[in-house]
């Protein structure tokens, strides 16, 4: 599982009918086909050092960023941190105006306004968004992220999401039900930007198929394209992507360095580097970009072949456009998906098993040194990713949020389009906080997240069983990963609910059990779909048990049990046949249903002065009250409730939905008492008879106000059951 042979069938290999087709419909010539001489390189290099110093140049990403910046207000800002950014702001506005400016006086006018712009400091504590895993997620226009590969990263004051489009992800989302193995051909590398690494706003394709690759070649032909991320570099204001990249008409493997002024500008060629020094192959395993604290560059891979050894390597300080000799940190068994992250003052590189696009455990090593090029310990497993393998993904990247609370590190993991339910487009975050002396991994479907702060919470529709979907092993196997044998016959079957690829299957009185660690106290739901003969479903806590009967059926049915009252702590979960026969279950959930929602006033959709620009409805089970806001499907036909405050301060606010919508995410602006307050983005509940909670924090006046959930696409909102406005605190 582990060879050099899966490793060719990763990228390479299923790149070959891509890269036959290139070369069907463009014939490459023995000049193109060679890679640079290093006297060419060597020439090349000096004229583009001559350019660069020579005379006045317009730097269009100054300008830009320029009129980006002068959108900020000083009051949503500390006065300490607004001063110096106003300074800066006002000095690169001048350079930008200047057409006889040197180009290193455009670099240090930037590099002055990016670095001032990261220190702004939120003058309120910022509002907590949610994050909801195991579903395709749209930027805020309603339209699909395509980020596979990619990573988040920090310019100034906002985060920027690249990655990468490839056709397949386009399939899989019109049809999640089975494999789109072969389709990676390479459309383009969009960027998103973001304030709170929830809601994301697509700004361009930085990269497309007609973008050059040196030697006259272009994106469009190449094999490969992918495992890219984004540094900067203060000596020339240029922002470089390094993207893996398989060319044969650039001579194979390689990383290509592109560049461009800003982080959302159209990048152009700046090299194609097909060999870094001491490792012992062209090109690179998976690769990531990591910035340090200090503002320096790295990149994170592993060796080509059999990627046996992990390696960090700077990025040239000059330019950004070479990767300096890499340092091994890591030598042992293959890995991919090589990651860095830093905590606590330590460096950790983490990487998956190598094995096609399979899931498995995270391994990390963990530096014994304050160098990022040191010494490192000897590799040990990430605590939390054990029972679902890492949230039924492979090592993405990492993003690192220092708040003014905590600091907390993302992890995203890779999901591939290899079986259903696991695919391109499928982006998986979550937290990874210290626990003791080493890291923890989280996974958890949905939790919430503070981007000022840095603070998380688990989501309230968060499912507490982990590998629910039967998804982490990719194989036919008798013991299913995260739950415990009790005896029988016990594997993962093909057929899922909902064409998903595999299920769990009990036989001959046999069973399984899983063992919840710790779920907070409160009412739960458990319901899972099920087929096949007869079985039982026990959740059993602190204060006893209850069981769900499985009847027999052909076929699947859904099957649920409610009201279940756990005291928290531990909680275990079992499955059992009934008799010689098999019962087949899929998709099992366990979700708190109270003691979330805050304590304070309810506010029904249906009942004045609240107002819905759409019928109020009573069609859809579960709602509260006598029916619910069903909202026109436009932008801008919104649900507003008038709240009561006894006094002013700030208050949390939940809001009831269901959204069964095929089409996703619907996004909102929170609009309190005709102020922008936040941007909310309804994730898809799976059915309209599904109902959640969003949970945000708003300032009241004390006395009436009116909060207003006003939709930005035509889509509209999702049905609006209730607000419940906890008592203001001041």
């Amino acid at each position: 599982m582990r060879q050099r042979s899966r490793v060719v069938s990763k990228y390479w290999k299923l790149a070959a009918a891509t890269l036959l087709s290139v070369a069907l419909a463009a014939p490459l010539s023995a000049g193109t086909a060679a890679a640079e001489t290093p006297a060419t390189q060597r020439q090349a290099t000096e004229l583009q050092d001559q350019g660069a110093a020579a005379g006045p140049v317009v730097d269009r990403g100054l300008k830009h960023l320029v009129s980006d910046y002068q959108t900020r207000t000083p009051s949503k800002c500390t006065a300490d941190s607004w001063k110096p950014f106003a300074k800066a702001l006002t000095a690169a506005a001048d350079v930008a105006g200047d057409t006889s400016a040197t180009t290193s006086e455009v670099a240090d006018a930037k590099t002055a306004l990016m670095t001032a712009a990261a220190d702004l400091k939120a003058a309120d504590e910022g509002t907590f968004q949610t994050i909801t895993n195991n579903t395709f997620w749209n930027d805020t226009s309603g339209n699909p992220i395509y980020s596979q590969g990619g990573g988040v990263f920090k310019f100034g004051d906002t985060y920027y999401w690249y990655g990468v489009h490839y056709t397949g992800a386009e399939l899989y989302r019109a049809d999640p039900t089975r494999k789109y193995d072969g389709n990676v051909s390479f459309v383009s590398i969009p960027v998103y930007s973001s304030k709170d690494l929830v809601n994301w706003k697509f700004e361009n394709r930085v990269a497309t198929r007609s973008t050059g690759v040196g030697s006259g070649a272009n994106l469009g032909g190449a094999g490969w394209v992918g495992r890219l991320g984004v540094s900067y570099n203060e000596n020339t204001g240029k922002y470089v992507l390094a993207v893996q990249m398989w060319h044969t008409g650039r001579g194979g493997h390689g990383v290509l360095l592109l560049q461009g002024d800003s982080p959302t500008d159209t990048f152009d060629y700046g090299y194609f580097q097909t060999q870094i020094t001491n490792s012992p192959t062209t090109g690179t395993g998976d690769q990531t970009v990591f910035t340090d604290d200090d503002g320096k560059d790295y990149l994170i891979f592993s060796n080509r072949e059999g990627r046996s050894r992990g390696f960090v390597a700077k990025f040239r300080e000059s330019d950004s456009l070479r990767i300096e000799p890499g340092v091994e940190i890591r030598r042992g068994a293959g890995r991919e998906g090589n990651a860095m992250f830093k905590l606590d003052g330590k460096y950790y590189h983490a990487a998956s098993d190598l094995h096609g696009w399979n899931t498995s455990v995270n391994y990390v090593n963990e530096s014994t040194s304050s160098n990022v090029q040191g010494s490192y310990s000897s590799e040990y497993v990430l605590a939390g990713t054990e029972m679902d393998y890492s949230h039924v993904t492979q090592t993405g990247f990492f993003v690192t949020v220092k708040g003014t609370k905590q600091n907390t590190v993302i992890y995203a993991g890779d999901r591939w389009a290899d079986f259903a339910w696991n695919g391109i487009g499928y982006n998986q975050w979550v937290p990874i906080t210290k626990t003791g002396a080493r890291p923890q991994f989280h996974s958890v479907s949905q939790w919430q997240f503070n981007a000022t702060t840095g603070e998380w919470r688990v989501g309230p529709a968060n499912n507490y069983i982990l590998n629910p979907d039967i998804q982490a092993d990719r194989v036919i196997v008798s013991s299913v990963r995260g739950w415990r044998n009790l005896g029988g016959s016990v594997t993962n079957v093909n057929g899922g609910v909902n064409g998903s690829r595999f299920a769990l299957q009990v036989s001959n009185s046999g069973g399984v059990e899983q063992r919840i660690e710790s779920v907070p106290a409160g009412t739960y739901t458990l319901s899972l779909h099920a087929r096949g003969s007869a079985g039982q479903v026990v959740i059993t806590g602190a204060n006893g048990s209850r069981a769900l009967s499985i009847p027999a059926s052909s076929g699947w049915a859904k099957r649920e049990l409610t009201g279940i009252e756990l005291p928290g702590g531990a909680a275990t979960v079992t499955v059992r046949a009934s008799g010689s026969g098999g019962v087949t279950v899929d998709q099992l959930s366990l979700v708190r249903t109270s003691a979330d929602a805050p304590s304070g006033q309810r506010y029904e959709a249906e009942t004045a002065p609240a107002v819905c620009q759409g019928t109020i409805d009573s069609n859809q089970a579960g709602y509260s009250g006598t029916g619910f806001c069903n909202g026109t499907a436009a932008a801008g036909a919104y649900a507003q409730f008038t709240v009561t405050s006894a006094t002013a301060g700030t208050a949390t606010v939940a809001v009831r939905f269901a959204n069964g919508s095929s089409s996703g995410v619907r996004p909102a602006n929170l609009v309190v008492n005709g102020a922008m307050a936040g941007a909310l983005s309804f994730e898809s509940t799976g059915a309209w008879t599904t109902w959640t909670t969003k949970t945000v924090t708003v300032s009241l006046n004390a006395d009436s106000n009116t909060i207003r959930l006003d939709p930005t696409t035509a889509a509209g909102l999702p049905n609006v059951d209730y607000l419940d406005v906890g008592a203001a605190a001041g």
